[in-house]
C-alpha cells in the first residue's frame, strides 16, 4: 500500500493538484490487497488518479466506495480504470446517488470487466432512468463473471424489472440478486417469475418490500428452491464424476506401472538370454579349442606312430579312442546348440504370448472404462430432464391455482354486487312506495295543517342542518389542523433524523444498513399518515360541499315551498288524482321489478351451480395435479435411489476390478 501511496501523491502533483490528506492517512493505514475508502469525499481530481492507478494496480481485490458522494464525472472516471483491472474481487458502491451517466459507466463495466465476482449497488438511483437501466441490464445480461449484485433501494419499477428478466434469462453466472425495497409490484414480479425458468443459476432472489403478492414471491422461491436443488445435484454429480476420473486415473497409472513392470522383467529376461547366449558361445570356444588341442595330440600321436612301429597297435587303439571321443564330443556339441536355439525360441514365444495379453486386458480395462463413462452421462441426461418437466409442473400448477384463485374471487365479487344492487333497487322501490302512501293520505286528511307542520319541520331541520354543517366545519378544521401538525411533527422528526444522522455518521458506521432499513420504514408510514390525513382532509372537504350544497338546495326549496304554499292548496286534488295514476303505475312498475328481481335471483342461482361445479372441475383438476406431482416425485425419488444404486454398483464394479486385476497379480519372472 506504501507504494500505492507514493503513486497517487505522484499523480496528483502531476496533474497540478494537491493530495487529499484524508485519503492519505486511509491508504497508509489499509491492509494488503483491501482498499476502503467508505464514508471519504472524493473530488474529481483523487477520482482521476484513483482510475488511472487502477488500470495497473493488480494487488487490490476489494475495493470500498460506500458513501463518498461521487459526483457523475468522479464515478465514470473511477469506472473506466476498473474496465482493465483484472484483480478487484469485490466492488461496493453503496450510497453514492449514481443516476444516468453512472448507470451507463457501470454497463461498459460489465462488459469489458471479467473480475468482478461481487458488486453493491445499494441506496443508489439506477432505477430512475428506464434507458440507461436498460443499458445496464444488456450489460449485466453479457456478463459472464459476476456472482453476487446488490440493488436495494435503487428505485426500481416494473420496467426495470422487465428488463432484469430479460437480462436473467441470458446470464449464466448471476448466483445471487438482491431487489428489497424497490417499486416492482405485481407486473415486474410477473416478468421475474417467468424469466426465471431460463435461468439455472440464480439460487437466490431477495424481493421484500416491493408490494408484490404472496403467489409470486412463493412461485420465485419454489423456483428458487428448485435450483439450489439443481446445483446440489450438480455438485454430486460433479464430486462422482471427479472421484470416478480419479479412480480411472488411478487404474490407468497402475496399468501402466504394471506395464513398465513388465516390460522391465522383459528386458530382464533378454538380458540373461543374451548372458546365456554369450556363455554358451564361450563354452563352444572352449569345445573348439579343446578340439584343436586334441588334433594337436593325434598329429603327434601320428608321427610317434612314424617314429616308433612298436607302439603302432596302442597309437590306433588310442586314435580310434579320440575319434570316439572327438564324434561323441562333437555330436554333445550339436545337441547343445540345438537345446539353446529351442529354449530360445520358446522364451520368445511366451514373451509375445504375454506382452498379447497385457494388451487385450488393456484395451478391455479401456472399453470398460468408456461405458461406465457412458454410462454416467446417459444418467445425468435423464436426472436433468427429469428436474426440468419437474419444474414445468411445479409451474403448471401454480399458474392454474393461481387462475382458480383470480376467478373465485371475481364470481363471489359478481354475485355479492348483484346481490346488493338487487337488494338497494327493493328498498328503494318498497321505501318510495311508502313515503308517497303516507303522503297521499296526509294531504288527504288535512293539508293545510301538514303544510305548516312541513314547513316547521324543514325548519327545524334547516336548523339542524346548519348546526351539523357547523360541527362538521369545526370537526373538519380540527382534522385539518390535526394532520398538518402531525406532517410538519414528521418533517421535523425526518429532518432531526438526518441531522442526527448526519452528525453521528462515523460513529454509528457499522450499524448503517439497519439504520437506513429504519429510517425508510419510518418515512414509509409517515408518508402513509399524511397520505391518509390528506385523503380525510379531502373526504372532508368534500362532505363540507356537498353540506353546503344540500343547505342551499333546502333553502330554495323553502323559499320555493313558501311561494308555492299558496297555489299547492288549490292544486292538491289535481294531484290527487295524478298521484293515484302513479300510483297504479308504480305498482305496476314494482310488479315488474319484483317480477326482474325473480328473474336476476334464478340467474343468480344458475351462475352460483354453474361456479360451483366450475370450482369442483377445478378442484378435481387440482387433486390430480397433485397425484401426478406426486407420482413424478416417486418417480425422480425412484430414479435418484437407483442411480444411487447404479454409482455404488460402479464403484463396487470399479474396485473389484481393481484389486482382481491381472496386472496387479502379476510378478516378474526371476
Amino acid at each position: 500500500m506504501e507504494e500505492f501511496r507514493r503513486a497517487y501523491s505522484r499523480l496528483c502533483k502531476e496533474s497540478g493538484t494537491e493530495p487529499q490528506e484524508t485519503v492519505l492517512q486511509q491508504l497508509h493505514q489499509l491492509p494488503q490487497g483491501r482498499l476502503d475508502l467508505a464514508t471519504q469525499s472524493l473530488t474529481v481530481d483523487t477520482c482521476r488518479a484513483l482510475g488511472k492507478l487502477l488500470q495497473k494496480e493488480s494487488l487490490l481485490t476489494e475495493l470500498i466506495l460506500s458513501d463518498c458522494m461521487l459526483s457523475e464525472e468522479g464515478a465514470t472516471l473511477l469506472l473506466q480504470g476498473l474496465c482493465v483491472n483484472t484483480a478487484v474481487r469485490f466492488l461496493d458502491l453503496k450510497g453514492n446517488n449514481l443516476r444516468a451517466a453512472g448507470a451507463e459507466a457501470l454497463a461498459k463495466l460489465l462488459r469489458q470487466n471479467k473480475s468482478i465476482q461481487s458488486l453493491t449497488l445499494e441506496w443508489n438511483n439506477l432505477g430512475t432512468w428506464d434507458e440507461a437501466f436498460a443499458t445496464f441490464c444488456g450489460a449485466l445480461a453479457a456478463n459472464g463473471a459476476l456472482r453476487q449484485l446488490d440493488l436495494r433501494n435503487n428505485q426500481i419499477n416494473h420496467k426495470g424489472a422487465e428488463e432484469l428478466a430479460l437480462a436473467l434469462k441470458s446470464n449464466a453466472s448471476l448466483q445471487q440478486l438482491d431487489l428489497r425495497w424497490n417499486h416492482i409490484g405485481l407486473l415486474g414480479g410477473r416478468a421475474l417469475v417467468n424469466c426465471l425458468p431460463s435461468n439455472r443459476t440464480l439460487w437466490k432472489l431477495e424481493l421484500a418490500g416491493n408490494n408484490i403478492p404472496g403467489d409470486i414471491l412463493r412461485a420465485v422461491e419454489q423456483a428458487m428452491d428448485h435450483n439450489q436443488d439443481r446445483q446440489t445435484v450438480f455438485r454430486e454429480s460433479q464430486a462422482r464424476a471427479q472421484v470416478l476420473s480419479k479412480e480411472v486415473r488411478h487404474l490407468r497409472e497402475e496399468k501402466s506401472k504394471q506395464f513398465l513392470d513388465l516390460m522391465e522383467t522383459i528386458d530382464r529376461q533378454r538380458e540373461e538370454m543374451a548372458r546365456s547366449s554369450k556363455a554358451s558361445a564361450a563354452r563352444v570356444g572352449q569345445l573348439q579349442e579343446a578340439l584343436n588341442e586334441r588334433h594337436s595330440i593325434i598329429n603327434s600321436l601320428k608321427a610317434k606312430l612314424q617314429m616308433t612301429e612298436a607302439a603302432l597297435a596302442l597309437s590306433e587303439q588310442k586314435a580310434q579312442d579320440l575319434g570316439e571321443l572327438l564324434a561323441t564330443t562333437e555330436q554333445e556339441q550339436r545337441s547343445l546348440v540345438q537345446r539353446q536355439a529351442k529354449e530360445h525360441r520358446l522364451e520368445q514365444q511366451e514373451a509375445a504370448e504375454r506382452e498379447s495379453k497385457l494388451l487385450r486386458d488393456l484395451s478391455a480395462a479401456n472399453e470398460k472404462n468408456l461405458l461406465l463413462r457412458n454410462q454416467v452421462d446417459e444418467l445425468e441426461r435423464k436426472v436433468k430432464s427429469q428436474q426440468e418437466q419437474l419444474f414445468l409442473t411445479k409451474t403448471e400448477l401454480t399458474n392454474t391455482t393461481a387462475e382458480l384463485k383470480m376467478r373465485a374471487i371475481q364470481a363471489e365479487e359478481r354475485l355479492e354486487l348483484e346481490k346488493n344492487r338487487s337488494r338497494q333497487s327493493l328498498e328503494d322501490a318498497e321505501h318510495l312506495r311508502f313515503k308517497e302512501v303516507e303522503h297521499m293520505t296526509r294531504h288527504l286528511e288535512d293539508s293545510e295543517r301538514a303544510m305548516q307542520e312541513r314547513v316547521q319541520r324543514l325548519e327545524a331541520a334547516r336548523l339542524s342542518l346548519e348546526e351539523e354543517l357547523s360541527r362538521v366545519k369545526a370537526a373538519a378544521l380540527t382534522e385539518r389542523s390535526q394532520a398538518e401538525e402531525e406532517l410538519i411533527k414528521a418533517k421535523n422528526q425526518v429532518r432531526l433524523e438526518e441531522q442526527q444522522h448526519q452528525a453521528h455518521l462515523e460513529e454509528k458506521l457499522r450499524l448503517l444498513a439497519q439504520a437506513r432499513d429504519e429510517a425508510q420504514s419510518t418515512c414509509l408510514q409517515q408518508k402513509q399518515t399524511v397520505a391518509d390525513a390528506q385523503a380525510r382532509a379531502s373526504q372532508l372537504g368534500m362532505q363540507v360541499e356537498s353540506l353546503r350544497r344540500r343547505l342551499e338546495e333546502l333553502q330554495q326549496e323553502l323559499s320555493n315551498k313558501d311561494q308555492e304554499k299558496v297555489a299547492e292548496v288549490t292544486r292538491v286534488r289535481l294531484e290527487l288524482q295524478e298521484q293515484n295514476g302513479r300510483l297504479q303505475a308504480e305498482l305496476t312498475a314494482q310488479e315488474a321489478l319484483k317480477e326482474k328481481a325473480a328473474a336476476l335471483e334464478r340467474q343468480l342461482k344458475v351462475i352460483a351451480s354453474d361456479h360451483r361445479e366450475a370450482l369442483l372441475d377445478r378442484e378435481s383438476e387440482n387433486a390430480s395435479l397433485r397425484e401426478k406431482l406426486r407420482l413424478k416425485e416417486a418417480e425422480i425419488a425412484r430414479i435418484r435411489d437407483e442411480e444411487a444404486q447404479r454409482a455404488s454398483f460402479l464403484q463396487n464394479a470399479v474396485l473389484a476390478y481393481v484389486q482382481g486385476s491381472p496386472l496387479r497379480t502379476l510378478s516378474p519372472q526371476k
